[in-house]
């Protein structure tokens, strides 16, 4: 479950800013962020973000913003797994609407991104190369649906043979009886959050094609290799990167509101 908080904090910070928005369910007014491509059938946890909701609104209500409770959630879950600790700011508000074109227009990378897709995209919602590296070292925990990683196995020529075998294994032919079944993006320590993600680059047993784009001949190979020899360096490099993530459009002051239910606004 870690990883899906994880995975639900960066998909909502992609569309509009760190806002609570894939949060909302739809209305009639609306279309959510629940149903897009990067989302359908891949992000989990709402359960427990209303668990928490719940318990606090009890304790404190109208203070604590979903998108902040989100944030904690994020970082929680990866110093539950073995992974750094950061300081989270607060006071962020959410958003009182959700779009399914935003989230469709393209901002959250695909897995079939080039490494230079893959940097614009980051630099687009104001991070850089180096904070794309270390964020997507997410990738060492959690688990990918066969549809975004089928082209990658039976296809691609920079991927370890024995891995492409064992991922085809548990994704065959043909692809309707396959889309949705789930493996771990690490094969060793799919629940540790360790830089075993790095060192499955360099024996090019990425499970993504973008997840092998960081190591691929490219710009970002040296920072992939660094991480996989220091896992001390990945885990600051990741903490930071995370704090600005966190920073990115979000809802203070005046703007947007605290909710009540995190699966709609208030009345």
């Amino acid at each position: 479950m870690g990883a899906s908080l994880l995975r639900l904090h960066f998909h909502d910070y992609f569309v509009n800013g760190c806002d609570g928005s894939i949060l909302l369910d739809d209305t009639s007014s609306f279309t959510g962020e629940k149903t897009s491509f990067a989302n359908n059938n891949s992000v989990r946890g709402f359960n427990v973000i209303d668990d928490i909701k719940s318990k606090v609104e009890k304790v404190c209500p109208g203070v604590v913003s979903c998108a902040d409770i989100l944030a904690i959630s994020a970082r929680e879950s990866v110093v539950a797994l073995g992974g750094p600790s950061w300081k989270v700011k607060l006071g962020r508000r959410d958003s009182k609407s959700a779009s399914l074109s935003d989230a469709n227009s393209g901002v959250i990378p695909p897995p079939s991104s080039t490494l230079t897709t893959l940097i614009n995209r980051f630099r687009a919602v104001g991070l850089s190369a180096k904070d794309m590296v270390a964020l997507s070292g997410a990738h060492t925990i959690g688990q990918a649906r066969c549809t975004t990683f089928r082209a990658r196995v039976y296809n691609d020529t920079n991927i370890d043979a024995s891995f492409a075998k064992l991922r085809r294994s548990n994704c065959p032919l043909p692809a309707a009886t396959s889309d949705n079944n789930r493996v771990p993006f690490d094969v060793k320590t799919p629940n540790y959050f360790d830089n075993s993600y790095y060192k499955n680059l360099i024996s090019q047993k990425g499970l993504l094609r973008s997840d092998q784009q960081l190591h691929n001949g490219g710009s970002t190979d040296s920072l992939v290799e660094k991480y996989s020899k220091n896992a001390g360096s990945f885990h600051v490099d990741f903490a930071a990167a995370m704090i600005n993530m966190g920073n990115i459009r979000p809802l203070t002051g005046s703007n947007g509101e605290i909710r009540r239910n995190c699966r709609k606004v208030n009345s």
